[in-house]
């Protein structure tokens, strides 16, 4: 096995358990085939364990905190196991939940999802993408009652990584259509449509939250995607809602789930946010409730001046449509912002509208989304509850 060695002075932040090496903190760059198992070491020669390797990228190794000398069915069967099992315990009664949280479950570059008896994977990494017919084997040994797995292999991730988009059944029938149940609310999915893995389950307790606190309120829902937000709330008895997106393919899939709910007082808009908030705010309306769960603003630090004027304007409209007493659920899923910036971006905005913010609740992610503290990049998602005096 090829061994690449740390240049002296970049060895710190890998040995306090950070996965990712980068091309610069290493003395060479082998011309090896991208994906290759490779052993990084100190520039003293300590093992730091073997890694995926690509020359062609930023994150040149991935390590995967193993001496590994091949990553078998048994290696990755083993990592998924134990994956498996810290999941049963923190969502014992659920359905749907991560399963492999990349870098966090110490299987870099890989993102599983279940969905009941179904799995969709990501592989963001070309070593995880060469390996995925070793990785399926190994989710059938871990979990022998899955009838399908599909990738999703559309995210932008992969071409930092310089793989192609992809989206195909891996192994057995997915079907068309799959209703599940999301406290209480169930759900249409369809895995082999829509973004990410078929639904954003880093938000579904804070999904819950706001449902229950919704009752008797007329409910604005921003960014609803398949409804998710604006469901729990009318689930919950909120007088009216009604939930705006840009893509007319997720209102489609937003109101049958409204339907199949039976859920008569949550209505659906397609319209791009930003705009119409401002037309909301020219005419005066008002609500209760608005939820903010835009997507990812800021996908690499250069983006975060942008992404904070985007956070800047959202929360100042929203704040121009409540009242006194009204509530403003608030979230960021960009890594790069982080939460004291989110925090006082909105502070600034609510000052400068001479609003005063009480906050009710923070969040982050859910527990099957675990955060390495080695490893900041796996933290990403803030979530705030505010209620205006």
């Amino acid at each position: 096995m090829y061994e690449l060695r740390l240049r002296i002075g970049h060895e710190r932040r890998v040995r306090s358990g950070h996965l990712w090496v980068f091309s610069n903190e290493l003395q060479e760059l082998p011309r090896l085939t991208p994906g290759s198992l490779v052993r990084v070491l100190s520039p003293s020669g300590e093992s730091y364990g073997v890694g995926l390797y690509n020359p062609h990228s930023l994150i040149a190794v991935r390590l995967l905190r193993a001496e590994a000398e091949e990553l078998t069915v048994d290696f990755f069967t083993e990592r998924l196991e134990q994956a498996f099992v810290l999941r049963q315990r923190l969502c014992p009664d659920e359905v749907m939940y991560r399963l492999v949280h990349g870098e966090a479950d110490l299987l870099p570059g890989l993102i599983v999802d279940r969905y009941g008896d179904y799995l969709a994977i990501q592989t963001l990494s070309v070593g995880m993408d060469a390996r995925l017919p070793t990785i399926i084997q190994a989710l059938h040994a871990v979990l022998p009652e899955v009838h399908g797995i599909v990738e999703k292999n559309c995210s932008r991730l992969r071409e930092l990584e310089q793989l192609p988009q992809r989206q195909s059944v891996l192994s057995g029938k997915i079907p068309e259509r799959l209703v599940l149940e999301e406290w209480g609310v169930q759900l249409e999915l369809r895995l082999l449509e829509g973004q990410k893995t078929g639904a954003y389950l880093d938000q579904r307790y804070h999904r819950a939250l706001t449902g229950r606190l919704a009752y008797g309120l007329r409910v604005l829902d921003c960014f609803t995607y398949h409804g998710g937000f604006a469901l729990h709330a009318a689930y919950h008895g909120a007088q009216v809602v009604l939930g705006i997106d840009s893509s007319a393919t997720a209102i489609e899939c937003a109101q049958r789930n409204a339907d199949l709910n039976k859920l008569s007082q949550v209505h659906f808009q397609e319209a791009d946010v930003f705009a119409f908030l401002r037309q909301q705010v020219a005419d005066g309306a008002q609500w209760d409730l608005v939820i903010l769960d835009p997507p990812a603003f800021a996908k690499s630090r250069r983006h975060v001046p942008s992404a904070k004027q985007g956070y800047a304007e959202l929360n100042r409209l929203a704040m121009l449509l409540l009242p006194s007493g009204g509530y403003l659920v608030t979230s960021s899923c960009s890594h790069h912002v982080f939460e004291a910036v989110f925090l006082e971006v909105i502070f600034t905005e609510a000052a400068r509208l001479g609003r005063q913010l009480r906050l009710l609740y923070r969040g982050t992610q859910p527990p099957d989304h675990p955060i390495l503290l080695s490893m900041p990049e796996t933290q990403y998602l803030k979530f705030f509850i505010f209620h205006l005096l």
